[in-house]
């Protein structure tokens, strides 16, 4: 029998009530280019002011377009990198949608960070943001650090949703070489299991339909049970870096989060759970809304630039 969830009763904060009040209705019929450019629009809406970072750089990694960021103020000692996949259910999100985010991590943590345009489902079905990511993660280690000058060794993955499941499938593919894992809300069963899918089923924001079509789209097919799909349900979580996965209290994948979380502990990972009352899925992208966005984004930041600071 699980545990209480304290989150069970805490009504929407305010500020968060606000936006879900003023969102389009989910069941209208739009085609994918018109969901994508809303999404993307969302930086510019809520985004709130860009953190500062040293300088911007868009590059290459094969045929996977990337963006550099690189601090203003800079960690003590060597350099690392965190390597960031962004949400949208495998099929929106861009590197204009999730700049901000990219420039909270780059200044909370002291380090660059390397955000990934990987290729979009449907078009684009599994394994191909695996492999996008993955590979980057790979330069990020070789190549990229030889280029860019931070340290090989000192590499973290991060992501948000869809982003989330990608970063802990990227770190899993290097069990000894990644220092830290920042998860928001992570997306990490395609079985659509726990409780949370029955208690939030319609929503706010993210409802147990759309979850399952965005698995559909992604998954195309494949057995959802294979672990780079759910890494919640691998058989082993030995070797996985020290993790930080923040949940919000009304969220449809919630139990993905805290079960990923027991899973950690079991295998003697050190884990960190920040739990937000009163958020939804999606609020870390509303810094100029939403007073936790950024106080979250802060501590997502200050997570992996400790992982970094590791000797």
């Amino acid at each position: 029998m699980s545990a209480p969830d304290p989150a069970r009763d805490v009504p929407l904060h305010p500020q968060v009530q606000a936006i879900v009040d003023a969102a389009p209705d989910g069941a209208k019929e739009t085609s994918l280019a018109v969901s994508r450019r809303a999404y993307a629009a969302v930086a510019d809406r809520l985004g709130g002011v860009p953190a500062s970072v040293a300088a911007v750089t868009d590059d290459v990694v094969g045929a996977v377009p990337i963006r550099l960021y690189r601090p203003l103020a800079p960690a003590r000692g060597a350099a690392g990198v965190i390597v960031y996949a962004h949400g949208g259910g495998w099929q929106l999100g861009d590197l204009d949608g999730f700049d901000p985010v990219a420039r909270a991590l780059c200044a909370g943590s002291g380090h660059h960070v390397v955000s990934v345009d990987y290729r979009l489902a449907p078009e684009h079905p599994f394994p191909a943001a695996r492999d996008d990511v993955v590979r980057v993660v790979d330069w990020a280690a070789g190549a990229g650090a030889a280029a860019y000058g931070w340290d090989a060794e000192r590499l973290a993955v991060a992501g948000d949703s869809a982003g989330g499941q990608l970063a802990v499938v990227a770190a899993r593919a290097r069990p000894e070489g990644v220092r830290a894992q920042v998860l928001a809300y992570p997306t990490l069963d395609a079985t659509l299991n726990g409780a949370t899918y029955t208690r939030f089923a319609d929503g706010p924001m993210l409802t147990r339909a759309k979850m399952a079509g965005l698995w559909l789209g992604y998954a195309a097919g494949a057995d959802p049970r294979h672990p780079d799909l759910s890494p919640l349900l691998a058989a082993d979580h030995m070797g996985t870096p020290p993790t930080l996965i923040v949940l919000a209290s009304h969220d449809v994948v919630r139990d993905d989060g805290l079960a990923y979380a027991a899973r950690l502990r079991e295998a003697r990972v050190p884990v960190a759970v920040r739990d937000c009352p009163g958020m939804v899925h999606g609020f870390v992208r509303w810094a100029g809304a939403v007073d936790e966005a950024g106080r979250t984004l802060a501590a997502m930041g200050a997570f992996a630039g400790q992982g970094l600071a590791v000797a």
